[in-house]
């Protein structure tokens, strides 16, 4: 006896259910996906692969990678940052370690407490004026090797870029390696944005890691055009042991990642990792120089990737905010964070920056404290 199907209401009749006119500048994580990467995943589907990496697509993504990173470098694809961070840095830490990392990182402020929680890990996070660490600052918690109590340093944790849209030099980052190696600790990045990075530099993704000497990576592809999905890139295999397990016990592990690679290597296969950030990148500058100069708005920081950091009255972001979306990134100080995307028009900077000073021009509302 067949068993009838309960009728259920028709929920797709419309399929789209946003407007593709508005833009944000809250995230690069709000675009879409670029055109040649949905291409990609269109490309890979049909018929059956290998599941768990086994595929031909997960295959050729290990011979791209060492083109980027060097002949050692391997590639472990899985579904987010804050995976890639947290499986990188348990492989390459015992269960009596702690990481060093910037009080901005983005392991110590925006995952949760996952390596704290998942890794097992402490994190010591410095402070920092822009976002950089320092051979110095690094010393602020480097110490206490032989002490029982006290959670052993054995991994530096750099951003490139950093949180707050700063980029490291190849001097500074070799010299923060040389330092981490020289007390024994291994060197993570976190590539979130590293493509931005190498793009506002103009050098190729493996003179901002393999040749300054960071032992593994997680590079970011979601903010750079990708639908889902990152890359654990162990650039030292002694640095960085048992990570396919620590993927697999992370929950890591995609079935279909043919899909995943397939987009990476649209990506790196490529120039369009380059073609993207640097759009990114040229479109944040844009936009800090539309709004220089304004009265009432202050750049805070420079603007080296596709980030911009700025100070704005309450009311002002309050106004905005009716037509577009960005974050509030220090609230008592009245600092906002805007990013820019690989799909962010020259009319998208344009007309945000035209209401920024139209909504000067209307004033103060009534009762409104200036900012001290």
């Amino acid at each position: 006896m067949a068993i009838k199907a309960a009728p259920v209401t028709d929920l797709t009749a419309e399929i789209r259910r946003h407007d593709t006119e508005f833009r944000s500048f809250a995230s690069d994580n709000c675009s879409g996906i670029h055109p040649e990467v949905l291409a990609a995943i269109a490309a890979a589907n049909g018929g059956h692969q290998d599941s768990y990496g086994e595929d031909s697509y997960s295959r050729n993504l290990q011979l791209i990678f060492r083109q980027h990173f060097g002949e050692h470098a391997v590639a472990y694809p899985v579904l987010n940052g804050t995976g890639a961070n947290v499986i990188a840095l348990q492989a390459m830490t015992t269960r009596s370690a702690s990481v060093i990392c910037a009080a901005s990182a983005h392991i110590h402020l925006d995952e949760c407490g996952a390596p704290e929680k998942v890794g097992g890990l402490k994190l010591y996070a410095v402070p920092t004026r822009d976002g950089k660490l320092t051979p110095e600052l690094i010393d602020v918690e480097a110490w206490g090797f032989d002490d029982v109590h006290r959670a052993q340093p054995q991994v530096l944790s750099l951003a490139q870029s950093t949180e707050l849209g700063t980029v490291y030099s190849v001097g500074e980052l070799a010299a923060l390696c040389r330092h981490a190696h020289d007390l024994g600790m291994t060197v993570h990045m976190d590539g979130a944005r590293i493509a931005n990075a190498a793009c506002s530099l103009n050098l190729p993704l493996r003179a901002l890691s393999t040749d300054v000497g960071v032992d593994a990576l997680s590079f970011g592809g979601t903010k750079n055009g990708l639908m889902l999905g990152e890359v654990v890139v162990v650039l030292n295999r002694a640095a960085a042991a048992n990570v396919e397990y620590i993927r697999k016990s992370s929950m890591q592990l995609a079935s279909k990642m043919r899909f995943i690679s397939a987009q990476f290597s649209a990506l790196l296969g490529t120039d369009l990792w380059a073609r993207n950030a640097d759009h990114a990148n040229a479109m944040a500058r844009r936009l800090a120089a539309a709004v220089e100069g304004i009265p009432e708005v202050s750049i805070q920081h420079p603007v080296e990737s596709n980030a911009v950091f700025a100070v704005l009255p309450p009311y002002l972001s309050e106004r905005l905010r009716e037509r577009f979306r960005f974050l509030t990134w220090n609230a008592a100080a009245g600092e906002v964070r805007w990013m820019t995307s690989f799909d962010t028009t020259e009319r998208d900077v344009d007309d945000f920056a035209a209401a920024i000073r139209t909504e000067l021009d209307h004033g103060k509302p009534s009762g409104t404290r200036k900012m001290s």
